[in-house]
């Protein structure tokens, strides 16, 4: 039987992708349901990174490898399980981290502003939030006789680790300093000073981040930083209270943390900046030395896993949503590729028979892929596409202005051009597109290169559409389909098997 040269292309094509469909069935059979509970819980979020950030970083990953790029895949790009999240706030379609990642720990949406109180507190409110705490799993997990940890790259009181531990109407609240007289008088307490005062268990096992002005009072000088003091005006040192506890330490450098004894440690307090940790590609700037986020998951896995009882461990690649809000792809798509490596280290230091491991992000950002680049072409670079014959083309393609133009943009953000840098912070807002700066001449791959934006604004906003749920070992099949996001809380406590409730 004669078969044409297209019909023998299609066979060939058809005959692969049934082969790349037997590999996958095979994967799957590999990675039957788990019915056991799970011993240990590890939550990944990357702040921020929605489809097209995880889509973009495995592309550079790859290509800093030498390949194309396209094929690559992340660490937990091969979880088995995975569902979208609806991440939307109470009150806002477009959501912001507190109010979602509280959803995430609570199992309630609520408002966006909110750590871990219910939709009906008023934000800055704090007689309105009196009463309408919402238990989170971590407070769960340390009722159960679990250990607990909270790792991010983030102030430990920023919104989403607050989520995890604090109760607050106001995400701002971070230290007293930040907090207005009434809401101190009517008794509501900074989010630094509920997570030394935790209640549940015996505290928590292990706190890693940035952020020591809201730990130390106004009367000391930072240790690494030593032209600033601390911001706490009640004169607590928190950092000293955390060593009152049986088997405590405190670190707050690479070297401190490197000769630490973790056989002798049962609780570790690492605040590693005076705000939050450098973002990864800048760490080697920080003057004290700051651990990536995939040693601080080693140490924070090396701690809790002494208990027999096993544990719940929150980590966040938290700078991932910074450098997007900065219109910086190169600092958010490295930090999505170093919160890979953590889940990778998480994986080799786990056994997927009694640990239940789950990556997912609070919210999206305005942050786009486009145009038709070629195979392969740069993920930061120009695009450059094919030619009538379906080849690369020698120079990048010009937009309708005779400009080119990157693959990777935002729909709003600083990376809209000012001829009046004023214009930003002025009622004025001067008639300029972001396209009057010509890229022809400018490296757009340079760590510095800020993507240019449609909607002039200081700070690119977070994306509303939903964001990726995957998940790997006992439990990881109740991961599946669209879901709302307040459900991965009861998707945890479903495979830990964690009953009852949190005594207020």
């Amino acid at each position: 039987m004669y078969i044409s040269k297209a019909g023998a292309a299609v066979w060939w094509l058809l005959s692969a992708l049934s082969l790349l469909s037997g590999c996958a069935i095979d994967q799957t059979i590999q990675h039957p349901q788990q019915h056991n509970r799970a011993k240990n819980i590890i939550l990944f979020v990357g702040d921020g990174m929605g489809v097209s950030t995880v889509t973009a970083a495995r592309i550079l990953e790859g290509q800093l490898r030498g390949e194309p790029g396209e094929e690559n895949l992340l660490s937990f790009d091969r979880f088995p399980n995975v569902a979208l999240s609806k991440t939307y706030n109470t009150n806002q379609q477009t959501p912001d981290s507190a109010g979602s990642m509280s959803a995430i720990m609570t199992g309630e949406k609520t408002r966006a502003g909110v750590i871990s109180v219910n939709q009906y507190s008023r934000r800055t409110d704090c007689r309105s939030s009196q009463g309408k705490s919402l238990p989170t799993f971590l407070e769960y997990a340390e009722q159960a006789g679990k250990s607990t940890g909270v790792v991010t790259t983030t102030r430990l009181t920023h919104a989403t680790p607050a989520a995890t531990y604090a109760h607050s109407p106001e995400r701002g609240w971070e230290g007293d300093s930040k907090m207005p007289a009434a809401a101190l008088q009517d008794g509501c307490r900074d989010i630094a000073s509920q997570l030394i005062d935790f209640p549940y268990g015996d505290g928590l096992e292990v706190a890693l981040g940035g952020g020591r002005r809201y730990f130390i009072p106004n009367t000391e000088t930072d240790p690494e930083l030593t032209d600033k003091k601390g911001l706490r005006k009640d004169g607590r040192d928190l950092t000293q209270e955390w060593l009152s506890g049986s088997h405590s330490a405190y670190v707050w450098s690479q070297a401190q943390l490197d000769a630490l004894d973790l056989a002798k440690t049962d609780h570790l307090l690492g605040l590693f900046s005076y705000s939050h940790m450098q973002y990864e590609a800048d760490r080697s700037l920080d003057p004290g030395g700051e651990p990536p986020l995939s040693e601080m998951t080693a140490k924070a896995i090396d701690i809790l896993k002494k208990n027999r009882q096993g544990y719940f461990l929150v980590i966040e690649g938290g700078r991932i949503d910074h450098a997007h809000h900065a219109g910086n792809a190169y600092r958010a798509l490295t930090d999505t590729i170093e919160l890979s490596r953590a889940v990778t280290t998480a994986l080799d230091k786990t056994d997927a028979n009694d640990t239940l491991i789950i990556v997912t992000a609070d919210h999206s950002h305005a942050f786009t892929m486009a145009g038709y680049p070629t195979r392969g072409n740069p993920i930061l670079g120009k695009v450059v596409g094919n030619n009538q014959f379906g080849e690369p083309e020698s120079s990048p393609k010009l937009a309708e202005d005779g400009k080119p133009y990157t693959t990777l943009g935002y729909q709003n953000g600083p990376g809209y051009l000012f001829r009046d840098t004023q214009a930003l912070t002025s009622k004025r807002r001067l008639p300029v597109s972001g396209r009057e700066q010509d890229l022809s001449n400018i490296d757009t791959g340079d760590p510095h290169f800020h993507q240019q934006a449609l909607v002039p604004l200081k700070s690119e906003t977070h994306g509303g559409e939903d964001v990726v749920i995957y998940a790997h070992g006992p439990g990881a099949d109740l991961v599946h389909g669209v879901m709302e996001q307040n459900m991965i809380f009861h998707i945890m406590r479903e495979a830990m098997g964690i009953p009852g409730s949190v005594d207020n």
